[in-house]
C-alpha cells in the first residue's frame, strides 16, 4: 500500500513500558486488533487493515506519572514514566470521506489505553487525494477579502458586548455605530446564540438593515457572524435567514455543534463558517493530554470552515505566544501541497494596537483577522478612533516602522499607546 493510500498522525505519550511495544498496542487498537488476536483476523486482513507504526522518538523520562491509571496501579507497575513521539500510518481504506470516524480513529480510545499515563494527539497529515474527498473551504482567505473588500492588510474586527442582554434593535444600533467606526468584521460573542432577549428572527433582520444602510451611504459591505450555534436543522434554518437578509458569516461553537452538523450546515450554505473554537482548552491545556491545535485544525478543515480562532498574543487567555503563532501558521499552511484549503486565522482576547507588533515580528504577514473588544471599544477617542489606533499601528509594522515613532504622526495611536497602558514600540 502505497503512501498516497495512508494517512498518518504523530501522538506524545507516557507510558512506565516499552514505548516501541505500546505503540504497536495503539495501532492494533485503532484498526484491525485488540488485546489479543481474534478469530478473523487472518494475516491477510491485518496486512490490508492494520496499521503501522512509522517511528518512535523516545524522549526525556518524568519521575511521576501525568496523570492517574487504575490499571497499571493494579499490576503494581512503577516508572520512570517514558516519554515518546509516535507516528503511526493508517490505511485510507478504513475510514472512508467520514469525518466522525476519522477522528475516533485518530483520538477516540487511545486516551483510555490502560498502558499510557498521557497521550496527546499532536498531528496529522493526509495524502492529498484523501484531502480532495473533504469540502474545501468556501470563502476561506480570498473569499473572505472579496466579501469584505479588504484586498490588503488585516480584517480588523469586534465583537458585540456586553455579551449577552442586548435587544434586537439595540444590538442593531451598536452594530451601525461599530460600522460607522470603520469595522470590516463583527461577530456575536460565542456565547450570544439565540436567546429569549434576542432570538436571531428579530436580530437577523434589525442588524443587517443596519448594515445595509452603511453599505448605501458608504458602499461598504461589513461582514457580520452571527452564531447559529444550535440543533442542525435550526441551524440551516438560521443560514438560510442571514443569506435571505443579504449577509454573508455565521458563526459555529465547533465542539459543541459536532463534525457532522457542521459539514451539513457548510453542504446547505456558501456563507463563511466562522469557526469558534471555545472549549478547545479542555482538549489540549494539559500537555499529556487531549489534542495539539494542529490536529484539531486539520479535523475542522476537513469540515468545510472559513475562518478559525487562534487566540491572540500578549492575550488574557492561558495559551503562550509561540502556541498562537503556530496556531496562526497552522491555519495558512495548506493541508496537502496543490490544494488551496488555508483559512483565515482569527485572533482575539486581549487585542489592541500595542499587539500589532508583536503579531507581525511572529509570523510575518497579515492574512489575518485581527479582533479587539476594549482596545476599540474603550478607546479614549471612541470607537472609530479605536479602529483607525489599530490600522496605524499595522501600516507601521508592515512598513517596518516603530509604533513610537508612528505614534508621533498618529494621535490615535498615541492614545492607544498612553491609554492602554503597554508601550509597545
Amino acid at each position: 500500500m502505497s503512501a498516497a493510500d495512508r494517512f498518518t498522525a504523530t501522538y506524545l505519550i507516557e507510558t512506565p513500558l516499552d514505548p516501541r511495544k505500546v505503540a504497536e498496542i495503539m495501532a492494533g487498537e485503532q484498526s484491525s486488533g485488540t488485546f489479543t488476536r481474534v478469530a478473523g483476523e487472518t494475516d491477510e486482513l491485518r496486512d490490508r487493515t492494520r496499521a503501522a507504526v512509522i517511528a518512535v522518538e523516545e524522549l526525556e523520562s518524568a519521575i511521576e506519572p501525568s496523570l492517574p491509571n487504575a490499571w497499571l496501579a493494579r499490576k503494581g507497575v512503577e516508572g520512570p514514566w517514558r516519554r515518546a513521539r509516535i507516528t503511526l500510518s493508517f490505511p485510507v481504506d478504513n475510514v472512508g470521506a467520514n469525518l466522525p470516524t476519522l477522528a475516533s480513529i485518530v483520538a477516540g480510545n487511545l486516551f483510555d489505553l490502560g498502558e499510557v499515563t498521557g497521550l496527546r494527539l499532536e498531528s496529522m497529515a493526509l495524502p492529498a487525494a484523501y484531502r480532495r474527498l473533504f469540502p474545501l473551504p468556501t470563502r476561506g482567505i480570498a473569499g473572505t477579502r472579496r466579501a469584505t473588500g479588504v484586498m490588503r492588510g488585516p480584517l480588523i474586527g469586534s465583537i458585540i458586548k456586553p455579551n449577552v442582554g442586548l435587544r434586537p434593535y439595540e444590538t442593531a444600533e451598536l452594530v451601525g455605530r461599530l460600522c460607522a467606526a470603520g469595522l470590516d468584521f463583527i461577530k456575536d460573542d460565542e456565547i450570544s446564540a439565540d436567546p429569549m432577549h434576542a432570538p436571531l428572527a428579530q436580530r437577523v433582520p434589525a442588524v443587517m438593515a443596519a448594515v445595509r444602510r452603511h453599505q448605501d451611504r458608504t458602499g461598504k459591505a461589513v461582514m457580520v457572524a452571527f452564531n447559529i450555534s444550535a440543533e442542525t436543522d435550526q441551524m440551516r434554518r438560521h443560514a438560510e435567514l442571514v443569506e435571505r437578509e443579504g449577509g454573508s458569516c455565521v458563526m459555529v461553537s465547533l465542539n459543541w455543534c459536532g463534525f457532522s452538523a457542521v459539514e451539513t450546515l457548510r453542504r446547505s450554505t456558501g456563507l463563511a463558517l466562522h469557526g469558534h473554537r471555545n472549549g478547545f482548552g479542555a482538549l489540549s491545556r494539559h500537555p499529556l493530554l487531549g489534542i495539539g491545535f494542529q490536529a484539531y485544525q486539520t479535523l475542522w478543515r476537513l469540515a468545510g470552515v472559513d475562518h478559525m480562532h487562534v487566540h491572540g498574543l500578549q492575550g488574557k487567555f492561558a495559551q503562550e505566544d509561540e502556541e498562537v503563532v503556530t496556531s496562526a501558521r497552522d491555519c495558512v499552511t495548506p493541508l496537502t501541497d496543490g490544494i488551496d484549503d488555508r483559512v483565515l486565522p482569527a485572533f482575539s482576547s486581549g487585542q489592541w494596537a500595542g499587539t500589532a507588533q508583536p503579531t507581525w515580528d511572529a509570523i510575518g504577514h497579515d492574512d489575518l483577522l485581527f479582533m479587539a473588544g476594549g482596545g476599540i471599544l474603550a478607546h479614549p477617542g471612541g470607537p472609530a478612533a479605536g479602529v483607525t489606533s489599530i490600522r496605524q499601528a499595522w501600516e507601521a509594522v508592515a512598513a517596518g516602522v516603530p509604533l513610537s515613532d508612528a505614534a508621533k504622526r498618529h494621535s490615535e495611536l498615541a492614545q492607544a499607546l498612553a491609554f492602554f497602558g503597554k508601550g509597545a514600540g
